[in-house]
């Protein structure tokens, strides 16, 4: 199967997503392609990453000179203390602004290595190499950078686009079930916020999806990067319509955080907990009828996604939950914030509620 391309066009940058299965080791030629030249560059590199794939990075850039920063991407890692080692390197060896920090790695890898290049001088180039289905379709589009700390998870960060993602499918084939399941939950997000017939192709092939069958996952990733990269252009900020794809997320960053960034429940778990639990929100404030809600949870189930937030939690774990939904970010009064859905493919609106009524909501699902 041929590579597809995407552009996204923003305000600040344009630049190109490639999707494609064993494309890396194009890499020279997509740079000089996108007229991407620089001297040096450092490549920031989650230590998961196979070394015959980095292997085909180095024969990639043989032509240039190539520093390295191995870190172990997690989100208690997704910290200032790491992006000041790269700082560091990119002080020691003088990098110019028109040289290149390139990521390659999950989302947590392209947050700290991104972040990292919006504040060396002002913003350095940047490339990202997503090598999980999650990062594929979620934080390799879009530009926003970040780390976390003890007051909650992405609290210091930027708004930086890429010169450019290239998405190579065959990263995919190392990664655990687990991580696959992780990415599928943002595929399913898109779908759920902005295209019914995507949804209906995702209920349909979702099984040749989680086995990276071609062409299906690279479809898959195509149109879900297709849906955030159209929200991305008209919103690059997140100051609109870009917060709908915060959809679940209220709850799956308060989830994350509750549980203390524990490998009990990563990241993409935590959006398939956080939509589930964002529908049932939906449906008791009569927003979406219990039929579509049904439809959704039946999929959700059908594939063995996590649905059932009592696996992870208990009663006793209801104020830590709230506090950290309270310090949310996307809040911008006391109430807190929340993106439900109306029906499947339509857009998502953006309600405030009181903690109170979250509350009684959350207590009653841990309790039932």
């Amino acid at each position: 199967m041929m590579p597809i391309k995407l552009n996204v066009r923003t305000v600040s940058e344009n630049y190109p997503i490639i999707i494609g299965s064993s494309i890396i080791k194009n890499l020279g030629l997509y740079l000089n392609k996108n007229s991407i030249f620089f001297n040096q560059c450092l490549l920031v590199i989650d230590k998961k990453v196979p070394k015959k794939m980095i292997s085909k990075v180095n024969a990639a850039l043989k032509r240039k000179k190539v520093s390295k920063f191995l870190f172990n991407a997690n989100e208690r890692n997704k910290d200032f203390n790491n992006v000041n080692k790269i700082l560091q390197i990119l002080l020691r060896k003088n990098f110019s602004r028109f040289d290149c920090v390139i990521t390659i790695g999950g989302g947590i890898t392209g947050d700290v290595g991104g972040f990292a290049a919006s504040l060396y001088k002002r913003g350095l180039r940047f490339i990202n190499i997503p090598t999980t289905l999650l990062s594929q379709v979620d934080s390799s589009v879009g530009g926003k950078t970040g780390i976390n700390t003890k007051e909650g998870k992405n609290l210091l960060g930027s708004f930086y686009q890429p010169k450019m993602v290239i998405s190579d499918t065959e990263f995919l084939k190392s990664l655990p079930k687990r991580e696959i399941i992780c990415g599928y939950g943002e595929i399913l997000k898109h779908s759920l916020i902005s295209n019914k017939t995507f949804y209906n192709y995702l209920d349909s092939n979702s099984s040749n999806i989680f086995k990276l069958k071609s062409p299906y996952i690279e479809k898959a990733i195509f149109e879900s990067c297709k849906i955030k990269k159209k929200i991305v252009e008209k919103d690059e900020k997140e100051k609109d319509i870009r917060k709908i794809l915060n959809f679940g997320h209220t709850f799956a960053h308060a989830y994350e955080a509750a549980l203390g960034y524990s490998k009990k429940l990563n990241h993409g778990e935590a959006v398939i907990l956080g939509i589930i639990t964002a529908l049932k929100l939906s449906c008791s404030v009569k927003l979406i009828k219990f039929g579509e809600y049904e439809k959704i949870r039946h999929h959700i189930i059908k594939m063995r996604l996590p649905h059932d937030i009592k696996k992870y939690f208990s009663i006793k774990s209801l104020s830590n939950i709230l506090t950290f939904m309270m310090r949310d970010k996307k809040n911008v009064s006391q109430k807190i914030n929340f993106i439900l859905l109306k029906r499947i493919g339509s857009i998502p609106i953006n309600i405030e509620f009181d903690n109170l009524k979250i509350k009684k909501f959350l207590k009653k699902e841990l309790t039932y």
